[in-house]
């Protein structure tokens, strides 16, 4: 019978193999899949000389690599026995749901068919990340990376899986989620606590010299995890990501044996783990065949779920944008709750006030300044790709909204509201931080409270219109190149999307920065002429006005440009296969 399977998922991978092959056809596929093959030529052949201009690094055990990794590998195994609160469900298509659940198969043989289809995209994660961290990594080991990153990767599927039948079993012998987690949290805060307790008692507590530099606190760090009851903690772990981290073939196969020992007991803990899957996952491949059809035809309409939260209460009358912000921030989930906004002020309001009242030779607030840079920076590039409330996700209905009686603009200015008003206020947050924290500079010197407010106040006025004009960008290409669009579970797979992204990425990219010149030049024109008749500290502010201005006024003009695009848009005339 696993034979049988066998050569099922080998006919399946075939035929995938050749419909991509026949997509190529097609002119837009086929300029995706060379500039693709052009970027994954770069870097597997062309990107191989730089090998030699980058530093290698050494992966000893005794340069904290291991631990690190280890600590990563804890924390993820804590998410799968945390966050998760279904039922245990293996991810089987529809139709292998109606063909291989009736017939005569064994519970073990259906799992064996599960993990068999897993290692497709282990191994592909696989020989992309050894390739990725062997570049960085030591010179020709990638056997070393290749055998390591497949048993990091199969270990922590088994242990998914695992872990969700014993959540099975939990469920149904009468202990809730809830409880779950309690106990697992529980456990967590008892063994940190035992391990700062041992710490206390043992190690000299921290001194200022330990928060000098990350590379001082990383020490004392090393020191606390890798002595007492940390030790014991994470050896497992460490057993795990050993044979990736090997340095040459003698300790690679001392290492392999440990973590092989690993692997086949959660193989044997998942095999013979006598639960019941069948119904989550045929409820689980209904809902993506659902999901799959809508992304293709119309909105998808779950069955029984519980309703989201309004994010507030809507009006009978008032502004449209107002209706469509609306709808898309109850769209967004628990991206737009107040649990997430309490979470991101404990987990970045908290340190940002410790280290405001550090001491003065800390450099601890110059490091937390330069990690909101970093956030900020990176919410302008990543934040409007990852928010996609937007046409993004409403294209599938622009004939329900073209019905609506409202001018174009109206509805362009409405889809752009929730991620823009989501993105400004984390990037709000993000300033309020780093404006408490960044309470002296790299040389120890102090900085005034005037400055910093200067500066925050300044940024916030930018960025909201910055948002507004680098959420126009992916919009505009939605509309005016949908058959090139990928949306929903049905987005298309393999060298000609990634090609079809790069272009997207780098057309986008180009746009910003040019959009980005008006603003740059009021800016400079306004601060230098302020800052020498009143100082930089209220020229900043001033000039940061004018610059959101002249965004605004691009914001504007895009939108009622994009507004006569909707208009004239008609989704049956375009090619959305």
């Amino acid at each position: 019978m696993i034979g049988a399977l066998l050569y099922l998922q080998v006919r399946s991978s075939a035929n995938r193999l050749a419909s991509q092959i026949k997509r190529l056809k097609k002119p837009k596929y086929l300029a995706g899949f060379l500039v693709g093959g052009a970027y994954f030529y770069y870097l597997f052949k062309a990107g191989r000389p730089m090998r030699t201009a980058v530093p290698e690094l050494r992966l000893d055990f005794s340069d904290g690599y291991e631990l690190l990794a280890a600590v990563a590998v804890l924390v993820l195994i804590l998410f799968k026995w945390v966050l998760p609160s279904d039922r245990a469900a293996l991810a089987f298509t529809e139709a292998e749901v109606t063909f291989l659940f009736p017939a005569p198969i064994s519970r073990r043989t259906l799992i064996h068919f599960k993990l068999m289809k897993s290692q497709a995209g282990i191994l592909f994660t696989t020989l992309l990340m050894a390739f990725l961290s062997n570049r960085f990594g030591q010179r020709g080991h990638a056997a070393f990376h290749i055998v390591g990153w497949w048993m990091v990767l199969s270990t922590l599927n088994l242990h998914s899986l695992g872990a969700s039948f014993v959540r099975t079993k939990l469920l149904d012998s009468g202990i809730t989620n809830w409880q779950r987690r309690l106990a697992i949290l529980f456990a967590v805060a008892a063994t940190g606590g035992l391990i700062l307790l041992w710490a206390a008692r043992t190690i000299p507590p921290p001194t200022d010299a330990n928060f000098a530099d990350l590379r001082s606190l990383w020490a004392y760090l090393r020191q606390v995890l890798e002595t007492g009851p940390a030790l014991y903690l994470l050896f497992p772990f460490r057993l795990m990501v050993r044979p990736f981290l090997a340095p040459d073939a003698s300790t690679f196969l001392l290492a392999t044996a440990p973590a092989a020992a690993i692997l086949i007991l959660h193989y044997v803990w998942v095999i013979r783990s006598n639960v019941a899957f069948e119904e989550a996952s045929v409820d689980l491949a209904r809902k993506r065949a659902e999901m799959i059809s809508s992304a293709r035809h119309g909105p998808y309409e779950p069955g029984r779920r519980k309703p989201k939260r309004e994010p507030f209460r809507l009006g009978p009358t008032g502004p449209v944008y107002v209706a469509l912000l609306w709808k898309n921030l109850i769209a967004t989930g628990s991206m737009f709750t107040l649990r997430m906004w309490i979470i991101l002020a404990f987990a970045f309001g908290l340190p940002a006030l410790i280290f405001s009242f550090s001491s003065s030779g800390s450099k601890a607030p110059p490091i937390v300044g330069m990690l909101v840079v970093m956030a900020l920076f990176w919410s302008l590039l990543a934040g409007p790709q990852l928010l996609r409330q937007d046409f993004r996700q409403d294209l599938r209905i622009a004939d329900i909204l073209k019905m609506y009686p409202l001018a174009g603009w109206r509805v362009v200015l409405g889809e752009l509201l929730a991620p823009a008003a989501i993105l400004s206020a984390v990037q709000w947050l993000l300033l309020l931080f780093g404006a408490l924290a960044l309470s002296r500079g790299p040389d120890g010197a102090g900085i005034p409270v005037s400055a910093r407010i200067s500066v925050a106040v300044g940024a916030a006025m930018i960025l909201p219109m910055l948002n507004l004009v680098s959420l126009l960008i992916p919009n505009a290409a939605v509309l005016l190149f949908p058959g090139w669009f990928q949306a929903g579970q049905d987005r298309t797979q393999g060298i000609e999307a990634t090609g079809q992204r790069l272009i997207f990425a780098l057309g986008q990219l180009l746009v910003f920065l040019v959009s980005l010149i008006p603003a740059v030049a009021a800016f400079a024109l306004v601060f230098f002429l302020l800052r020498i008749a009143t100082g930089w500290i209220t020229a900043v502010p001033v000039a940061s006005a004018t610059a959101a201005i002249a965004l605004g006024l691009e914001a504007a003009l895009g939108i009622g440009l994009l507004g006569r695009v909707f208009e004239r848009f008609d989704l049956s005339a375009e090619s959305q296969a």
